[in-house]
């Protein structure tokens, strides 16, 4: 891939799903945090409306999609990712397994430093 190419691609990644809350939205969703309510607990700080315009993007983008569940008298709206873009479960899951290494060796070494008096 062309230098050019690579940065129009992580432009598009960005556009598409980058900011505060877009990744841990997904996050969230895919493990099963799909209602609106669970997603405003999980996500401490959000608004109501910032966590809808981000879930509305998310669905424009054709990432995710709602679907109305009937619970007893109530229609409960839950999110789902579109079955089309399932491979980015794996991305997302091995960014977390690259974050948790990272964080664990930079934290050791910032601890060395630390302890040597650096």
């Amino acid at each position: 891939m062309k230098q050019n190419d690579m940065q129009c691609a992580l432009e598009a990644v960005h556009k598409l799903i980058g900011g505060k809350w877009k990744l841990r939205i997904l996050w969230h969703i895919l493990q099963g945090d799909n209602r609106f309510s669970r997603l405003k607990k999980k996500l401490p700080g959000i608004s109501e409306k910032v966590l809808y315009t981000n879930l509305r993007e998310l669905e424009s983008a054709g990432l995710i999609y709602k679907k109305a569940l009937k619970e007893g008298n109530l229609a409960v709206i839950c999110y789902y990712l579109e079955q089309e873009h399932m491979a980015l479960k794996t991305i997302l899951e091995q960014l977390y397994k690259f974050l948790e290494s990272y964080a664990e060796n930079n934290l050791q070494k910032s601890k060395l430093l630390r302890d040597q008096g650096k």
